[in-house]
């Protein structure tokens, strides 16, 4: 339990981490739940992560504008009272990435594991 307080205080730990991550997280919640506007995104990081990833606005939204410059993800704005929302989705070329992106980071966990636990039963990842 002392491992999961110290992994959830250390901001640098979770904040390297997540800069390889993040572009997949991003393409997988848009695989999985069509379209999303940056707030949500990050609600349903938080959520799922049992609030160990907090995306912070100078993360999430940079990673969203280079999707898009990528051409992973367009985007539509709506209108919301006075506010205009964006609502990513992904591209063709989005779905082609999202599918290479796990692929790869299943692989390199499985990498990982085996590095960092050579005398453990390394498992691939599904």
């Amino acid at each position: 339990m002392m491992y999961r307080i110290k992994m959830y205080i250390c901001p640098m730990y979770s904040k390297e981490l997540l800069k390889g991550t993040l572009q997949v997280m991003i393409l997988q919640l848009l695989a999985e739940q069509g379209s999303m506007y940056g707030y949500e995104i990050y609600q349903k990081v938080k959520e799922l992560s049992d609030e160990k990833i907090i995306l912070k606005d100078g993360s999430l939204y940079p990673a969203l504008a280079k999707l898009h410059k990528d051409k992973l993800v367009q985007f539509k704005e709506v209108a919301v009272g006075k506010r205009k929302r964006k609502y990513y989705e992904l591209t063709k070329q989005g779905q082609e990435q999202q599918v290479l992106g796990i692929e790869e980071l299943k692989e390199f966990m499985a990498t990982l594991s085996k590095v960092l636990f050579p005398n453990q039963n390394n498992y691939a990842l599904n």
